[in-house]
């Protein structure tokens, strides 16, 4: 386990996050399932950590709590530059154009930032922390929401892109779709 793990869900529920709702369990609650999963998995400490940081900035489907960025310093002081880089990538990605990255061979990755408008250029490293941080939010939370057809094509690209577990956990989760869903 992370050892800054207590000091970043005492900074989360400092901030009062605990009893905000998220996909019918409370965002704190989204937010550690997505660390544990990410470690269980293998990711590194930097992608994990953004997973526990996913979404505090807001992203462009949840908006139930957003951390100001102007407290991006506070967060990349207790998670790591990188970790907290990740993490706002996440919440800033224009979704449609991260999608049209996910399939490249080569680097530069770019995608638009929605916040600031500027293209974001990644490489192949920082950019498959990404997806396995941007996949594994999903794969928490899908059977939940029970929004099994959102972005499918763009979440399978991540998981046969990343391969390894990644591909097996999306195909695990995938298989507990129910007949006759959203598809």
């Amino acid at each position: 386990m992370d050892a800054s793990y207590k000091q970043m869900t005492d900074f989360l529920t400092g901030l009062g996050i605990e009893n905000v709702p998220h996909t019918r369990k409370t965002y704190l609650g989204h937010l550690i399932a997505v660390h544990r999963l990410m470690e269980r998995h293998g990711c590194g400490p930097d992608a994990c950590r953004a997973g526990m940081f996913h979404s505090i900035y807001g992203t462009e489907l949840f908006q139930g709590f957003k951390l100001p960025l102007e407290r991006r310093s506070e967060v990349r002081q207790l998670i790591g530059e990188r970790a907290e880089r990740l993490a706002y990538l996440n919440c800033a990605m224009d979704r449609a154009s991260f999608d049209r990255a996910v399939p490249q061979a080569t680097e530069p990755y770019t995608f638009r930032d929605r916040l600031t408008g500027e293209t974001v250029s990644l490489t192949r490293e920082d950019f498959d922390d990404l997806c396995r941080v941007h996949l594994f939010d999903w794969l928490e939370q899908v059977e939940r929401s029970g929004r099994w057809d959102y972005r499918r094509a763009a979440y399978r690209g991540m998981a046969e892109r990343l391969g390894g577990s990644a591909w097996k956990l999306y195909q695990e989760v995938f298989a507990g779709e129910p007949a006759g869903s959203d598809r």
